[in-house]
């Protein structure tokens, strides 16, 4: 079963896990000029292990991709995988739930997108958001129509985000077992600077598409989503599916990271190609090549 590659970033299992604790930014910066080669490089090697993955077809990658809005999501998917073939890279986002997706547990909308054997899945968001916006915006578990849940109005116990985590806990353990090694990460980005990056997008027309509203509301509960990230970290990584938290106000540096983590995973996998079709040597059927002539 895969298991953690190490890494300054990543959440020991099993240990009280703090936000405040973790940086937001790298103290010692590299050259703008040495970062992007360092990406270039790592992003070539993880096209080149996904072929081996293909190749392998033992195994299945699924990277996870949480953090607060502005944190760098979908750059840093676009950096990572852009020089990864499209046919074995899946990314997939999770907006707020659909009517359709809202009549099945929680997990099932996510579970339908997962990667095959051979691929690297990507998800922008996921089942994670079930116990991160509605453990703060409780309001939405009305819409969930559980028959246990918490009444219209009222707060879920203790309990109830106990047992989705538990759920999530055997959800990604029952994947492990299956083949699928999971890498998730939480994008650290601190207060100030997605306050900057916030007022960049209403600086520029092109951009004014990426901001809502909601943002501002979610800036004022900052706290409750820092206890909701710590809780819902901290309960699930796990050997088998490790929490890595990247600081995020240096996008170059994020990026470098991020990446240098998801190859070292598929490095960890041990991928070896699968046994030849073929019995004749090998010099037998360079032969026949050579000499071939159209009939």
């Amino acid at each position: 079963m895969f298991e953690a590659p190490s890494h300054a970033t990543l959440v020991a299992p099993g240990e009280p896990f703090e936000l405040a604790a973790r940086p937001t930014l790298v103290e010692r910066r590299a050259s703008e000029e040495s970062l992007e080669r360092e990406l270039e490089e790592l992003a070539a090697e993880v096209d080149d292990l996904q072929r081996q993955l293909y190749a392998d077809d033992r195994w299945a990658l699924l990277t996870i991709f949480q953090g607060r809005d502005a944190a760098g999501k979908d750059g840093t998917i676009r950096a990572v995988f852009r020089q990864a073939d499209p046919a074995g890279v899946h990314v997939r986002s999770f907006s707020p739930p659909s009517t359709t997706e809202l009549q099945h547990d929680f997990l099932w909308r996510t579970s339908t997108q997962l990667p095959e054997r051979g691929h690297i899945g990507v998800f922008n968001r996921s089942y994670y958001e079930e116990v991160l916006v509605t453990r703060v915006h409780t309001e939405f578990l009305a819409a969930q129509g559980l028959p246990d849940g918490p009444a219209e109005g009222e707060q879920p116990p203790p309990e109830f985000w106990a047992q989705r985590l538990e759920s999530i806990r055997d959800h990604e353990l029952h994947l492990a077992r299956s083949g699928t090694a999971i890498v998730k990460f939480f994008l650290n980005v601190s207060f100030d600077e997605q306050r900057a990056r916030f007022l960049d997008r209403l600086q520029d027309p092109a951009k004014y598409w990426k901001f809502r509203e909601s943002d501002i509301r979610d800036r004022e509960r900052w706290n409750d989503y820092s206890h909701a990230y710590e809780e819902a970290i901290g309960a699930t990584s796990r050997p088998w599916a490790p929490w890595y938290v990247i600081p995020a106000d240096d996008k170059d540096h994020l990026r470098v990271m991020v990446a240098d983590v998801i190859v070292a995973a598929l490095r960890s996998l041990n991928l070896r190609p699968p046994r030849p079709s073929f019995d004749r040597p090998i010099e037998e059927l360079r032969a026949l090549i050579v000499d071939d002539q159209p009939r």
